[in-house]
C-alpha cells in the first residue's frame, strides 16, 4: 500500500499547504491510497478511517477547525460510493456516537501531493506528532471512542 499526503477537491489549478491551511481555498487537507484490493478490501480501509477519525465534528479535527480540516471519503467510482455511504449508515446506526455523523462522501475530482516536507510527517518528526497529537485531544478521543 502506498499513501501520499495532500489536498483533495477543489477548483484550483493546483494547492499548496501555504495556501489550503488557510481556509481560503476549497481543498481538504486527505490522504490519497493505492492499495491492492487482493491484500486489504476497501471496506477495511473504510473501517481503518472511521476508528482514526472523529466522524461527528463538522469544523474540522480536533485543534485543527476550518473546512481544510474537515473529513471526506473521495470514492472513484460506484461500487466504492456504495461501500461508503454503507460504511457510514452502519457506524450512523452503531450508536457508537452521540452526535450524527458529519463526515461526507463525496466524487474525486483532483488531488495534489503534499510538499515532501508533509509527506510522511509522524515519521520525520516523531516527538513533535506526539505531542501534538496529545495536546491536540486526538489521543484521548481515539482511546475513548475505541473503548
Amino acid at each position: 500500500m502506498e499513501a501520499t499526503s495532500g489536498y483533495a477537491g477543489g477548483e484550483e489549478k493546483n494547492a499548496k499547504y501555504s495556501e489550503v491551511s488557510t481556509g481560503k481555498t476549497d481543498h481538504r487537507e486527505a490522504v490519497q491510497l493505492k492499495f491492492n484490493p487482493e491484500t486489504v478490501s476497501y471496506s477495511e480501509l473504510l473501517d481503518i478511517f472511521w476508528k482514526n477519525i472523529d466522524p461527528t465534528d463538522p469544523d474540522g479535527q480536533f485543534a485543527d477547525k476550518g473546512f481544510q480540516y474537515t473529513t471526506a471519503i473521495y470514492f472513484h467510482n460506484e461500487k466504492q460510493r456504495k461501500q461508503a455511504e454503507e460504511s457510514r449508515q452502519r457506524l450512523e446506526n452503531s450508536g457508537r456516537f452521540e452526535k450524527p455523523i458529519a463526515t461526507v462522501i463525496e466524487e474525486f475530482t483532483t488531488f495534489f501531493p503534499a510538499e515532501e516536507k508533509h509527506q510522511d510527517y509522524s515519521k520525520k518528526n516523531p516527538g513533535r506528532y506526539k505531542r501534538y497529537k496529545k495536546a491536540s485531544g486526538r489521543e484521548s478521543f481515539l482511546k475513548e471512542s475505541q473503548s
